[in-house]
């Protein structure tokens, strides 16, 4: 069964840097037509180019926390490539929380940008790749990926907010499946532990000594690159999984094996 994705057209949110720019750079690689999403307009231009007439590239800038800004990427896309096939929703929101404060809003918007946008994401870009599959009597519909975390599974008491989104986004993921197995769409999600992104590096500048803690707590002993997530991404993306969904795949070198609690997630 092949890992294919070549001339699949992907949705990837999230994709103006770190790991949903990692991703969607992938799938390009990989032969599909992607379309980079992001509310930061000026690193889209930076990383896809100013050309939006030509190639398996295109870019869409906006807040997709909007309704009519998630009606519009999908129009967006229909223009360009007639149909979707993936939507990879990585657009994802990490900040402290302070659990006893009354006033801090943090898991509100954590939930809202790391599990409702993603939930209504799916919600609109599923129907229509049931509308394009009417006829199609075998094979796969589409596919959906969610990015999640470990801090699902792990209590620390500041990542209070982003914990919360992430473990209602990996509940979101298994609910979706089923209602959309019928419709031979499946949805996956990938439970990502550290990973070198730029948002780790600028860390790990400032904090060295945060290294040594990130793979003393992970068994393989590292940390991950961006690729070693964007395969198994693509992997839930294509026909080779086409009897996985519903699972939250977890790429961690091992971390949630081991049991101690107040390791910073990073």
């Amino acid at each position: 069964m092949s890992f294919s994705i070549e001339g699949k057209t992907a949705i990837v949110t999230g994709a103006a840097n770190g790991v949903g720019l990692a991703i969607a750079r992938h799938f390009v690689n990989k032969g599909a037509n992607v379309i980079f999403a992001d509310m930061d307009e000026e690193q889209l231009i930076k990383e896809c180019g100013e050309a939006q007439d030509e190639g398996n590239v295109r870019y869409f800038a906006g807040d997709l926390r909007e309704r009519l800004t998630m009606a519009n990427l999908l129009s967006a896309t229909l223009d360009a490539f007639d149909r979707v096939d993936i939507l990879v929703n990585g657009s994802r929101q990490m900040m402290p929380s302070d659990p006893l404060d009354i006033e801090d809003d943090s898991v509100e918007r954590m939930l809202g940008q790391n599990m409702t946008t993603a939930l209504r994401m799916t919600q609109l870009v599923s129907k229509r790749m049931i509308k394009q599959a009417e006829g199609q009597e075998e094979g796969q519909v589409g596919a959906i990926v969610n990015l999640s975390s470990i801090a699902a599974r792990r209590s620390h008491p500041s990542l209070l907010g982003y914990s919360v989104s992430c473990a209602a986004l990996d509940q979101m993921t298994r609910s979706m499946a089923v209602v959309l197995a019928p419709e031979r769409i499946r949805v996956n999600a990938v439970s990502f532990g550290s990973l070198m992104s730029a948002s780790l590096k600028d860390t790990l500048r400032e904090h060295a000594d945060y290294r040594d803690d990130i793979e003393a707590h992970t068994p393989l002993g590292r940390i991950a690159g961006p690729r070693e997530l964007a395969e198994a991404v693509q992997f839930l993306s294509s026909e080779a999984a086409g009897f996985v969904t519903g699972q939250i795949m977890t790429i961690d070198g091992g971390r949630t094996l081991l049991d101690p609690v107040a390791a910073p997630a990073h």
